[in-house]
């Protein structure tokens, strides 16, 4: 009997623990599924918060409009007209949908000088906001609820949702070694031990003139400063399948072309797509753009190709000199105009295009078919020849004129180590936070 009783007793008990330990074990289950859901909600909205402010620092280049340009491209993440809005909510619902029941809240996207500033935990305390001309950051901000399951049967949550934020701030890098995509124009420095400009005057128009060797020296083109020789640094892929004059006509359209076949590689960069500055890396002249001599009628017909390319970014009418090309008209179709076309403009933050006039040179230490040394890099906005609206590939000496702008605008790709020691010229877009 007592062995029966003991038996009933525990029976009992473990009858008893479990109904006990059921709404525990459910509440801890709810609390794991809801938790759960609010991490997912939260990494969902830094994510596209992550997309606002790199999309908007894209566009920070020094100008009047960058700012304008850059709340335009961070409206663009959370757009849906093309379906690829940034959604969140297990990818169920678009940021910025006003008539759900999750609500979200997109703060304007604002814009710094300071890294500090732009990281600071409390920006609307900053005394220095920044205008189109000066910012280099920009710091996204969303918040949106998040729903409750288990939660909401508390009291707290009668809701049925909570609120959840994100901010992500994105701006210009420090100077890069590496640059990737841009035009191989390479230009000796007028003043080596000057770091920041190399002894070119920001607001000024040069002229760039193809290297030949001999008399008479071909003089600037009307309303520039000075004449600056230039090469192009060798960048031809044998193994693009791209014929040499359309890969000339590419770069010059649209800067030094991307990873290809047989492309070699260097840190995770290709040989063909960028440049870097570093003490002994040697760059050679274009084999097929050798220099010639002054008095040539016409500068090499590689030159002539890049020029053809360089004219479409001011208008995508190629002039009657680009019949060089071969297959013009199926190459060419890559390319568009500029926005801004506007000829000249003396004034850099007036600029408001789409960066297309905007080519970033590597600056090296003297010009010559071998052994050129980068010192770093730095921009230039084309502007048109006389009588022109664009530059004019049929130049006998290879000439066009760009205004010197420094280095507002953040390169396409690159890396910023590598040990170059660069303290002033241009970044690439990166996350600070």
């Amino acid at each position: 009997m007592d062995t029966r009783n003991r038996q009933n007793n525990n029976g009992a008990i473990s009858i008893q623990l479990l109904v006990i330990m059921v709404p525990v074990i459910f509440g801890f289950m709810g609390f794991a599924i809801d938790l759960g859901r609010l991490y997912l909600v939260r990494a969902e909205l830094h994510q596209a918060a992550n997309a606002m402010a790199l999309a908007a620092a894209k566009q920070l280049m020094g100008t009047s409009v960058s700012t304008a340009n850059a709340d335009a491209a961070a409206l663009s993440t959370y757009d849906n007209a093309d379906g690829t809005a940034n959604k969140f909510n297990f990818g169920s619902q678009i940021i910025g949908d006003s008539g759900a029941f999750l609500q979200t809240e997109v703060n304007s996207t604002t814009y710094f000088a300071l890294a500090s500033d732009a990281t600071s935990l409390d920006p609307t305390a900053s005394s220095n906001p920044a205008d189109g001309t000066s910012a280099l950051y920009a710091q996204a901000n969303i918040t949106a609820d998040a729903p409750l399951l288990f939660w909401s049967m508390l009291s707290l949550g009668q809701s049925r949702k909570t609120a959840v934020a994100a901010r992500a701030v994105a701006g210009i890098s420090a100077p890069v070694c590496t640059a990737c995509g841009i035009e191989p124009f390479a230009v000796a420095a007028l003043d080596a031990s000057d770091p920041v400009n190399f002894g070119f005057t920001v607001s000024t128009e040069y002229t760039f003139g193809y290297m030949c060797t001999g008399n008479p020296a071909p003089v600037p083109l009307a309303g520039t400063a000075q004449r600056l020789p230039y090469l192009i640094v060798d960048r031809y892929n044998a193994s693009n399948a791209l014929p040499e004059d359309q890969q000339l006509f590419s770069i010059g359209a649209g800067g030094l072309l991307p990873t290809g076949p047989g492309a070699l590689t260097s840190g995770g960069l290709t040989t063909y797509g960028c440049l870097t500055a570093a003490p002994g890396n040697s760059e050679n002249v274009w084999a097929s753009a050798s220099p010639g001599i002054c008095s040539a009628g016409a500068p090499p017909p590689s030159v002539q190709e890049m020029l053809c390319g360089l004219s479409t970014r001011m208008d995508i009418n190629t002039p009657s000199a680009c019949s060089v090309v071969t297959d013009l008209a199926t190459v060419s179709a890559h390319f568009q105009a500029d926005s801004d076309v506007t000829n000249p403009i003396t004034d850099y933050t007036s600029y408001a295009g789409s960066t297309r006039r905007i080519i970033t040179i590597p600056i090296v230490t003297t010009l010559g078919t071998a052994g050129m040394n980068v010192l770093g890099f730095r921009e230039f906005l084309l502007e048109g020849s006389p009588g022109f609206d664009t530059n004019n590939p049929s130049d006998q000496n290879g000439r066009f004129i760009a205004l010197y702008i420094g280095s507002p605008a953040p390169v396409k790709q690159g890396r910023f180590d590598g040990g170059c020691g660069a303290t002033s010229g241009p970044g690439k877009v990166v996350l600070f936070q």
